[in-house]
């Protein structure tokens, strides 16, 4: 039999009446990146590029170092294989940094099309729902900024991504700081009031 003892503190669950500082701050510079994101769209482009290009090599020396100790192994061909090919590729995003952000943009393009039909598609479906007309208009803007990106391409390959990036952190951020005021503000309306001292 099992018996679990304490000291007589418990655990204070989160709340934004005292956390909600550190949710401001955080969101606060989440939003700043973004911000200097979108005001260096092509520096945020290729800093992503060499990060994927060093994360690429770095995963196939792993792959080729797992293959090198399981030699016994029948998919350590495999592994040794796929080493290869994620080296090489990682390496020719660092060593050409510009095509990685050309490939990158067209994956956002394909990306944004896939969605916009699929919303629209959905939009379709939910004939008499309520939110149909939301799901349309978000599937129409994946499809027009897909659009704009696509009769843009190459040339907007060079800030297309890092100015995505930016305004993602941008919204993020902006959506902490005002998550935190929010609720630091119906913590306070649902505060307890201050008890009044007995009379006598």
């Amino acid at each position: 039999m099992s018996s679990t003892t304490t000291n007589g503190a418990q655990a204070v669950p989160y709340s934004l009446e005292t956390g909600w500082r550190t949710l401001a701050m955080a969101g606060s510079v989440i939003g700043l990146v973004g911000i200097l994101a979108i005001a260096f769209p092509l520096a945020t482009g290729l800093s992503i590029t060499y990060g994927i290009g060093l994360l690429l090599v770095l995963g196939g020396v792993v792959h080729g170092a797992h293959a090198f100790t399981a030699r016994g192994w029948r998919g350590s061909v495999w592994q040794l294989t796929l080493g290869a090919v994620s080296v090489i590729a990682g390496l020719l995003l660092l060593v050409n940094p510009i095509l990685g952000l050309a490939s990158l943009t067209l994956l956002v393009i394909a990306y944004l099309l896939v969605d916009g039909v699929a919303e629209l598609a959905t939009s379709y479906r939910m004939a008499g729902q309520a939110g149909r007309g939301w799901v349309a208009v978000s599937g129409a803007i994946s499809l027009v900024l897909a659009a704009l990106l696509w009769a843009g391409f190459p040339a907007d390959a060079a800030w297309a991504i890092g100015l995505l990036v930016g305004v993602s952190l941008f919204v993020t951020g902006s959506s902490m700081v005002l998550v935190a005021f929010a609720g630091r503000g119906v913590e306070e309306d649902v505060s307890p009031p201050t008890a009044e001292p007995r009379r006598t």
